[in-house]
């Protein structure tokens, strides 16, 4: 008699093999990779809403307005007039458009090169500093950087004043008797010097805290081995240092242009553009124009064009900056 012996099956899971080329089944872990690959854009997608209707409505809003001829009367009944490109052929034809734009260029070049040069002299310093000094200069900047815009105008506004301000008494009192008198604020040049000290006093924190930053992150063995080699401070700084530190710089530096040539609060709360709109800049003009003059059109054809402006110096910027680092590769 025999015994016929029947093999079991596997205990474990058995492979379920497809023939060539067809189609494999489709189990439970596409849907976490396509979750994954959706995150990125769920979690961007809030920031993009907010842009949308906090930035990208009223831009909308200003070029529809820009194409109008609206004055306190329309705005009063409701009229909507449309002048097409009248607004911008009064601007692009007009002398005080590009009289404005050169001193608006001319205005961010002078700030921007003081705050980068003093801020990364400051920051600099910051890294050289023991820990008590450094703490101390710290609060101060962060102090500095925190002062609201208007309150910070309106120090500089005491300190500058003609009878009573801080500065023409200590130049009376270290010799200058003619400056106990003085107004800072009569001429182009003096208000633009004091509007430039207050931008660069509340631009400085912020390069120099960032570059500080910086330095923390380049390692010391650097320094060591470019010492062993010979290198003095000076060497040490243009092959060890500047080269970690030039991302950053070129980062600030675009920071800066943007945050400058937009600086509307200081120049208009020192003085108003004044005297006799000497000192105005693209962002007060746009002011001045639309709801001063009570040309909103105008107004708002002028903020446009100082939007495209902008995006021409940054994009300029940028090229270079992108041309520079391909170089270097």
């Amino acid at each position: 008699m025999t015994v016929q012996k029947t093999e079991r099956p596997p205990s474990g899971p058995t492979e379920v093999q497809t023939p060539a080329g067809g189609p494999r089944p489709s189990g439970p872990r596409k849907e976490p990779r396509r979750l994954a690959g959706l995150t990125p854009y769920l979690l961007l997608a809030p920031a993009i809403v907010a842009t949308l209707l906090l930035l990208g409505w009223p831009l909308v809003n200003n070029g529809i307005l820009s194409f109008q001829n609206l004055n306190m009367r329309q705005f009063i009944l409701h009229l909507t007039e449309w002048n097409g490109f009248d607004n911008y052929k009064d601007v692009l034809t007009g002398e005080d458009f590009w009289r404005v734009t050169g001193r608006s260029v001319a205005f961010t070049a002078v700030n921007v090169v003081l705050i980068m040069g003093l801020g990364t002299l400051v920051g600099l310093l910051l890294a050289r500093l023991g820990r008590k000094m450094r703490t101390f200069l710290l609060l101060g900047l962060v102090l500095t950087w925190a002062m609201p815009v208007v309150a910070a105008s309106t120090v500089y506004q005491w300190l500058f004043a003609q009878r009573f301000g801080v500065v023409n008494w200590v130049l009376a009192k270290i010799g200058f008797e003619s400056m106990a008198d003085h107004d800072w604020l009569a001429t182009q040049y003096s208000t633009f010097f004091v509007v430039l000290l207050l931008i660069v006093w509340m631009s400085i924190p912020f390069v120099a805290i960032n570059l500080y930053a910086a330095t923390t992150t380049i390692p010391k063995e650097l320094y060591e081995a470019a010492a062993l080699d010979g290198a003095g401070a000076l060497k040490q700084f243009t092959q060890v240092t500047l080269p970690y530190l030039k991302p950053f710089l070129y980062a600030t530096t675009f920071l800066e242009i943007i945050w400058v040539f937009k600086a509307f609060v200081q120049v208009f709360t020192i003085n108003e553009g004044g005297p006799d709109r000497l000192t105005e800049i693209l962002p007060v003009y746009a002011y001045i124009e639309g709801m001063g003059n009570q040309h909103f059109g105008m107004g708002a054809a002028i903020a446009l064009l100082t939007i495209v402006i902008l995006l021409a110096i940054t994009s300029f910027y940028l090229r270079i900056v992108l041309k520079q680092e391909e170089d270097e590769l």
